[in-house]
């Protein structure tokens, strides 16, 4: 007899983009020249129409954001030395900073692919209940990803209560004083097959540990060195382009999470922050971190990188090192399996693959776990996530692709102590996309990028079609007998 797919219910739970949602950016209209000429054309304002049009920006902004002073005092910060003087009164400074800053709508895209891990602070929390945060990947102009979060609570039942989101969004820049250890640097800069003697001799100046300033210094240093080779300009380019794509943000502690939004600041991101992938790690001693595998992509290129946090407060940016490092959607185990780290990636673009290692940051063993099977699978298959810890094995949640370009969620078994080896797999689609979820900005698609299991259900957050986020339960008893066929 067939096996009939669990009952999978889709809750009245829903995610919903929000183009009143904005962020500040820099905006410079066109040219060095034609920033001078606006600047002119400010500082030719009497006194009285300055004040008139600061009143003006403040009315139709500032209760848009948290800290408008600041944000204009930076933008002008950024052409200050297009200034002909020093002589600026704060007014006119703010609102030269005013013409050169845009707002930009982080949600006025999608709001989709989420990702839900249980929060840091259970603190206060009912029994069989759990507090969570969500991720989600946001889209505005330019289709620029970002990360944005949700908090909530979820019931004995399933049930979902999300807490009020703030309308303020809050950003932050990189810490220029993060350190990089210099030996994970040499590794690095091996991989990327740029290491060269005059990397050698950069690196032998460095201290075990450095910052970008420190780089940059020793590099300018060592620049008029008559040894240096014809390729000292390229390396040196190299080695800074690595150092910062290494960074750390930190948010106020009392900001709340829903106000956070990781945009784009590094060269290897610029174009977007894509399908994070979050899971909450337990180590060996029981400490808890927060990792998030994610895509960084610079208009040209993809790149696998990872996120750490402990409070989602303060965030910590490294690329994803090894031969093993390469395509998209890599998954972290939710704990070290026999004394090593575990992911599922995908490296050849179409099948799924189990990688090992000491460190979490370098990725060199991997052996194919499964390809394309089933129908509803047979272009490719990937991971929705983390694996899910049961007593039965490790529930790896996965997607396929099938005719049209169908994008369907289904599930595979993985064994406790060998997590390379298949103990079982749906043989159809848990989750395929119907008449109310295939249409959107990347039709018949339903996808995410991590569940949780709480009170026996599943929680499976879901994008539909690339533009908005739902949830759906899964008794795991019940799933857990279809793939296993008792």
């Amino acid at each position: 007899m067939k096996r009939q797919p669990p009952n999978v219910l889709r809750r009245a739970e829903q995610f919903l983009s929000d183009d009143r949602r904005v962020i500040t950016r820099l905006f410079i209209p066109g040219d060095e020249e034609r920033a001078r000429n606006v600047i002119h054309r400010v500082m030719g304002f009497t006194d009285d129409l300055v004040k008139s049009q600061m009143a003006e920006v403040m009315r139709n902004f500032g209760g848009r954001h948290r800290h408008m002073d600041a944000v204009l005092y930076e933008s002008y910060d950024s052409v200050q030395h297009l200034m002909d003087t020093t002589d600026v009164s704060d007014d006119r400074r703010k609102l030269i900073g005013a013409f050169f800053t845009q707002e930009y709508s982080i949600e006025s895209a999608a709001l989709f692919n989420p990702s839900i891990v249980a929060h840091p602070d259970q603190s206060g929390v009912p029994e069989n209940h759990v507090r969570f945060i969500m991720s989600l990947r946001a889209t505005g102009e330019g289709h620029i990803s970002s990360i944005v979060f949700r908090t909530g609570m979820i019931y004995p039942s399933g049930r979902m209560v999300v807490d009020t989101v703030s309308p303020y969004v809050a950003m932050a820049k990189p810490d220029p004083k993060a350190r990089l250890p210099r030996k994970e640097f040499f590794h690095k800069l091996i991989e990327m097959g740029a290491y060269t003697a005059t990397a050698g001799k950069v690196l032998e100046s460095l201290p075990e540990s450095f910052d970008v300033g420190c780089l940059e210094q020793t590099i300018d240093k060592l620049r008029g060195n008559p040894d240096n080779g014809p390729e000292y300009d390229e390396t040196a380019e190299h080695m800074l382009w690595l150092a910062r794509s290494s960074y750390q943000l930190q948010f106020p502690n009392d900001c709340p999470t829903s106000e956070i939004v990781i945009f784009p600041v590094s060269e290897n991101d610029s174009r977007g922050i894509e399908d994070a992938r979050f899971v909450r790690f337990v180590d060996d001693d029981g400490s808890v971190m927060y990792y998030g595998t994610y895509t960084a992509y610079n208009g040209y290129r993809i790149l696998p990188e990872l996120l750490e946090t402990r409070d989602f407060s303060k965030f910590t940016f490294v690329p994803l090192n090894g031969r093993f490092v390469q395509n998209k959607g890599m998954a972290l185990f939710p704990r070290k399996v026999n004394g090593e780290y575990v992911m599922i990636g995908r490296l050849d673009g179409e099948s799924l693959f189990t990688m090992t290692s000491s460190n979490v940051r370098f990725w060199n063993q991997a052996t194919q776990l499964r390809g394309p099977k089933f129908p509803w699978e047979i272009v490719q298959i990937g991971n929705c996530g983390s694996p899910l810890e049961t007593s039965e094995g490790w529930l790896l949640l996965t997607h396929g692709v099938g005719a049209m370009r169908r994008y369907a969620v289904g599930a595979a078994l993985l064994d406790l102590e060998d997590p390379s080896r298949v103990i079982a797999y749906s043989t159809e689609p848990l989750l395929a996309p119907n008449e109310r979820e295939r249409e959107g900005y990347v039709p018949n698609v339903v996808y995410s990028c991590g569940a949780m299991i709480h009170n026996g259900q599943l929680i499976l957050p879901y994008a539909m079609s690339d533009s908005a986020t739902s949830v759906a339960t899964i008794d795991v008893d019940e799933l857990l007998d279809y793939m296993l066929d008792r």
